[in-house]
């Protein structure tokens, strides 16, 4: 199925739903955190109508009439929460702009992760489940950082087809999911502030990092 398709697809479901609901908008967000709270506290094995009913003060059949399926409660709470975390990010410059997404990401990377890996195995067997997972966490922030590049390209700070370039966007998001699993924390402020002067703004050619020879230094031969 193409993305064009499964916007229609997704359209299509949606007018469905609103010819047979009642729902306010307002309690149609309160039963989509609730799913969302129950992924982070319980992960995706665990979450129920009947458990989200109970927590919202409905009755299932409300919840089983709106969406048929777990996965398709899942998914549309996933679109429905998509959000861009680094919009508006624009400092003028390429190191400027990782440094405040490192900042911005440090302030919801512990709830998101806690969802990614909480649908891990599920996206594996659902694909529209993981489609959704992609469009509300995945592809808004790869869209964003891909924007830090390409204006670093035309304002001459990087080279158009700079090696390193391309694997940006995998590298921080990359230690946003991979620190919870390898040292049991998350990826906070300063571990991420870190790993952008340490790691990304060295690869990039836009700081001194270890090996570089600082300004006017005369390299060691």
């Amino acid at each position: 199925m193409t993305p064009r398709e499964r916007v229609e697809e997704h359209l299509c479901e949606q007018v469905a739903m609103s010819r047979r609901s009642k729902i306010t908008p307002e309690r149609e967000q309160e039963f989509y955190e609730a799913v969302l709270d129950q992924l982070r506290e319980c992960g995706y094995e665990a979450v129920t109508m009947e458990g989200v009913a109970a927590r919202t003060r409905c009755s299932k059949s409300t919840l089983y009439r709106q969406w048929k399926t777990k996965p398709q409660f899942v998914a549309a709470a996933l679109r429905a929460n998509r959000c861009v975390r680094f919009a508006g990010i624009d400092t003028g410059s390429l190191a400027g702009d990782l440094r405040a997404a490192a900042r911005a990401a440090a302030t919801w990377a512990d709830r998101d992760t806690m969802i990614v890996q909480a649908l891990s195995h599920a996206v594996l067997q659902d694909e529209d489940l993981r489609h959704a997972l992609r469009e509300a966490l995945v592809e808004p922030e790869v869209e964003a950082v891909d924007g830090f590049v390409r204006r670093a390209v035309e304002r001459g700070e990087i080279a158009a087809g700079h090696p390193a370039a391309e694997f940006v966007t995998v590298q921080l998001f990359g230690v946003l999911r991979a620190r919870p699993l390898v040292d049991g924390a998350d990826a906070d402020e300063d571990y991420l502030g870190r790993f952008v002067e340490a790691v990304l703004l060295p690869v990039l050619g836009l700081s001194e990092g270890p090996g570089r020879p600082a300004a006017g230094e005369t390299p060691a031969t």
